[in-house]
Protein backbone atom coordinates (compact mmCIF):
# COMPACT_ATOMS: atom_id res chain seq x y z
CA UNK A 1 0.00 0.00 0.00
CA UNK A 2 2.41 2.66 0.74
CA UNK A 3 4.62 1.59 -2.26
CA UNK A 4 1.34 2.23 -4.34
CA UNK A 5 1.14 5.72 -2.62
CA UNK A 6 4.72 6.30 -3.25
CA UNK A 7 4.57 5.91 -6.62
CA UNK A 8 1.05 7.60 -7.14
CA UNK A 9 3.25 10.81 -5.72
CA UNK A 10 6.17 10.21 -8.40
CA UNK A 11 3.45 9.95 -10.70
CA UNK A 12 2.06 13.53 -10.07
CA UNK A 13 6.00 14.97 -10.02
CA UNK A 14 6.26 14.20 -14.06
CA UNK A 15 5.94 16.91 -16.32
CA UNK A 16 6.33 16.94 -20.14
CA UNK A 17 9.32 17.85 -21.86
CA UNK A 18 10.21 20.61 -24.23
CA UNK A 19 11.49 17.96 -27.16
CA UNK A 20 15.46 18.90 -26.55
CA UNK A 21 17.44 16.88 -28.16
CA UNK A 22 19.73 14.25 -25.88
CA UNK A 23 23.03 15.00 -25.86
CA UNK A 24 25.86 12.33 -26.25
CA UNK A 25 27.26 11.67 -23.41
CA UNK A 26 31.38 12.71 -23.27
CA UNK A 27 33.95 11.02 -21.35
CA UNK A 28 34.24 13.94 -18.72
CA UNK A 29 30.84 13.46 -17.63
CA UNK A 30 31.62 10.23 -16.25
CA UNK A 31 31.63 11.06 -12.60
CA UNK A 32 28.68 12.45 -12.26
CA UNK A 33 26.02 11.60 -15.15
CA UNK A 34 24.58 8.78 -15.89
CA UNK A 35 22.26 7.58 -19.07
CA UNK A 36 20.65 3.92 -18.99
CA UNK A 37 18.50 2.81 -22.14
CA UNK A 38 15.16 1.24 -22.91
CA UNK A 39 13.27 -0.46 -26.11
CA UNK A 40 9.67 -0.57 -25.84
CA UNK A 41 7.14 -1.10 -28.36
CA UNK A 42 4.45 2.35 -28.62
CA UNK A 43 1.00 2.08 -28.67
CA UNK A 44 0.50 2.12 -32.36
CA UNK A 45 2.44 -0.43 -32.54
CA UNK A 46 5.92 1.43 -33.83
CA UNK A 47 9.55 0.78 -31.74
CA UNK A 48 11.08 3.69 -29.76
CA UNK A 49 14.07 3.74 -27.90
CA UNK A 50 13.60 5.88 -24.03
CA UNK A 51 16.66 7.22 -22.27
CA UNK A 52 17.03 8.29 -18.81
CA UNK A 53 19.02 11.25 -17.96
CA UNK A 54 20.57 11.73 -14.41
CA UNK A 55 23.65 14.50 -14.04
CA UNK A 56 24.80 13.53 -10.39
CA UNK A 57 26.83 16.06 -8.83
CA UNK A 58 24.11 19.10 -10.17
CA UNK A 59 21.43 17.09 -8.81
CA UNK A 60 23.86 17.48 -5.23
CA UNK A 61 25.27 20.75 -6.04
CA UNK A 62 21.38 22.39 -6.87
CA UNK A 63 19.46 20.54 -4.44
CA UNK A 64 16.72 19.87 -6.97
CA UNK A 65 17.33 16.13 -8.21
CA UNK A 66 16.08 15.32 -11.30
CA UNK A 67 15.59 12.89 -14.02
CA UNK A 68 15.05 13.67 -17.53
CA UNK A 69 13.10 10.96 -19.78
CA UNK A 70 14.23 11.19 -23.44
CA UNK A 71 12.33 9.18 -26.00
CA UNK A 72 13.86 8.72 -29.70
CA UNK A 73 16.62 11.74 -28.82
CA UNK A 74 14.14 14.18 -27.90
CA UNK A 75 13.26 15.26 -24.20
CA UNK A 76 9.41 13.37 -23.18
CA UNK A 77 9.63 14.09 -19.97
CA UNK A 78 11.25 15.67 -16.31
CA UNK A 79 10.51 14.86 -12.86
CA UNK A 80 12.02 15.30 -9.52
CA UNK A 81 13.68 12.33 -8.26
CA UNK A 82 12.63 9.81 -6.74
CA UNK A 83 10.43 9.64 -10.29
CA UNK A 84 8.36 7.37 -12.08
CA UNK A 85 7.79 7.91 -15.67
CA UNK A 86 4.77 6.58 -17.25
CA UNK A 87 5.62 4.35 -20.65
CA UNK A 88 3.95 1.64 -22.78
CA UNK A 89 3.48 -1.40 -20.07
CA UNK A 90 4.54 0.23 -17.32
CA UNK A 91 6.41 2.79 -15.93
CA UNK A 92 10.20 3.80 -15.36
CA UNK A 93 11.43 4.27 -11.82
CA UNK A 94 14.32 6.18 -11.12
CA UNK A 95 15.88 7.19 -7.50
CA UNK A 96 19.06 8.07 -6.36
CA UNK A 97 21.50 7.80 -3.59
CA UNK A 98 24.37 9.97 -2.11
CA UNK A 99 26.59 8.10 -4.19
CA UNK A 100 24.82 7.88 -7.56
CA UNK A 101 21.61 5.46 -8.97
CA UNK A 102 20.31 3.04 -6.87
CA UNK A 103 17.69 2.35 -8.74
CA UNK A 104 16.99 2.67 -12.66
CA UNK A 105 14.30 -0.22 -13.43
CA UNK A 106 10.91 -0.67 -15.92
CA UNK A 107 7.90 -1.95 -13.86
CA UNK A 108 5.58 -3.72 -16.14
CA UNK A 109 2.04 -3.50 -15.12
CA UNK A 110 1.93 -7.09 -13.77
CA UNK A 111 4.50 -5.96 -11.82
CA UNK A 112 7.91 -7.54 -13.18
CA UNK A 113 10.90 -5.69 -12.88
CA UNK A 114 14.05 -5.01 -15.45
CA UNK A 115 16.84 -2.97 -15.39
CA UNK A 116 17.86 -0.71 -18.11
CA UNK A 117 21.30 -0.75 -20.08
CA UNK A 118 23.47 1.36 -19.01
CA UNK A 119 24.84 3.48 -21.98
CA UNK A 120 28.28 1.50 -22.98
CA UNK A 121 30.14 5.11 -22.46
CA UNK A 122 28.76 5.72 -19.11
CA UNK A 123 30.46 4.55 -15.83
CA UNK A 124 27.78 2.00 -15.37
CA UNK A 125 28.16 1.06 -18.26
CA UNK A 126 32.04 0.34 -18.28
CA UNK A 127 31.27 -1.55 -15.24
CA UNK A 128 29.14 -3.35 -16.68
CA UNK A 129 31.46 -4.46 -19.29
CA UNK A 130 34.14 -4.80 -16.92
CA UNK A 131 31.38 -7.64 -15.30
CA UNK A 132 30.85 -9.32 -18.82
CA UNK A 133 34.19 -9.34 -19.79
CA UNK A 134 36.38 -10.38 -16.80
CA UNK A 135 33.66 -11.99 -14.43
CA UNK A 136 35.93 -13.07 -11.87
CA UNK A 137 37.83 -9.65 -11.21
CA UNK A 138 34.20 -8.38 -11.37
CA UNK A 139 33.60 -10.17 -8.19
CA UNK A 140 36.58 -9.66 -6.18
CA UNK A 141 35.91 -6.29 -6.43
CA UNK A 142 31.86 -6.87 -5.39
CA UNK A 143 33.33 -8.56 -2.62
CA UNK A 144 36.03 -6.41 -1.61
CA UNK A 145 33.68 -3.04 -1.62
CA UNK A 146 31.12 -5.15 0.56
CA UNK A 147 33.91 -6.17 2.45
CA UNK A 148 34.72 -2.50 3.55
CA UNK A 149 31.63 -1.51 4.33
CA UNK A 150 30.89 -4.45 6.29
CA UNK A 151 34.13 -3.97 8.23
CA UNK A 152 32.95 0.43 8.18
CA UNK A 153 29.74 -0.64 10.28
CA UNK A 154 31.79 -2.80 12.54
CA UNK A 155 33.99 0.31 13.25
CA UNK A 156 31.40 2.64 13.70
CA UNK A 157 29.31 1.28 15.91
CA UNK A 158 30.62 0.92 19.00
CA UNK A 159 32.49 4.58 18.44
CA UNK A 160 28.92 5.53 17.77
CA UNK A 161 27.52 4.37 21.05
CA UNK A 162 30.07 5.54 22.70
CA UNK A 163 29.61 9.30 21.82
CA UNK A 164 25.95 8.39 22.31
CA UNK A 165 26.02 7.54 26.08
CA UNK A 166 28.46 10.18 27.04
CA UNK A 167 25.21 12.39 26.59
CA UNK A 168 24.62 12.67 30.65
CA UNK A 169 20.24 11.97 30.27
CA UNK A 170 21.29 8.91 28.53
CA UNK A 171 24.22 8.09 31.11
CA UNK A 172 21.91 8.27 33.80
CA UNK A 173 20.06 4.65 32.82
CA UNK A 174 22.82 3.05 30.58
CA UNK A 175 25.85 4.27 32.23
CA UNK A 176 28.73 4.92 29.65
CA UNK A 177 29.92 2.60 27.24
CA UNK A 178 33.45 2.83 26.33
CA UNK A 179 34.12 1.62 22.74
CA UNK A 180 37.08 -0.93 22.45
CA UNK A 181 37.52 0.93 19.21
CA UNK A 182 39.32 3.91 19.11
CA UNK A 183 40.49 5.32 15.86
CA UNK A 184 42.80 8.69 15.44
CA UNK A 185 41.35 11.30 13.15
CA UNK A 186 43.77 10.60 9.93
CA UNK A 187 41.89 6.76 10.83
CA UNK A 188 38.52 8.07 10.56
CA UNK A 189 39.20 10.03 7.33
CA UNK A 190 41.07 7.30 5.64
CA UNK A 191 37.93 4.53 6.93
CA UNK A 192 35.32 7.63 5.70
CA UNK A 193 37.13 7.64 2.13
CA UNK A 194 37.34 3.80 1.28
CA UNK A 195 33.69 3.58 2.50
CA UNK A 196 32.57 6.41 -0.37
CA UNK A 197 34.98 4.58 -2.81
CA UNK A 198 33.13 1.19 -1.89
CA UNK A 199 29.45 2.64 -2.21
CA UNK A 200 30.26 4.62 -5.69
CA UNK A 201 31.52 1.03 -6.90
CA UNK A 202 28.54 -0.99 -6.09
CA UNK A 203 26.48 2.02 -7.02
CA UNK A 204 27.52 1.77 -10.68
CA UNK A 205 26.01 -1.61 -10.19
CA UNK A 206 22.69 -0.06 -8.79
CA UNK A 207 23.64 -2.25 -5.75
CA UNK A 208 22.02 -0.08 -2.56
CA UNK A 209 21.57 -1.55 1.02
CA UNK A 210 20.11 1.15 3.64
CA UNK A 211 22.05 -0.29 6.37
CA UNK A 212 25.45 -0.30 4.25
CA UNK A 213 25.20 2.62 1.57
CA UNK A 214 23.64 5.30 4.11
CA UNK A 215 22.48 8.05 1.61
CA UNK A 216 18.98 8.66 0.82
Amino acid sequence: MIKEWRRRRALQRVKPGDGRPLIRLRWWQLPFRALFHLRLTNDDGRPAVYAVDVRHWSNHASDNLKAHLYRDGRQHAISKLPAAFPVPGGTIEVRMSAFGLKRCHYVTAEGAEYQLDPDPHSAEGRRARLERGQPALSRTLGLLSLGVLLASLALLIPQSAEQLTKAEGIAHYTGTFISPIDLPRWGNTALGLATATASTERALRLRYSRLLDGGS
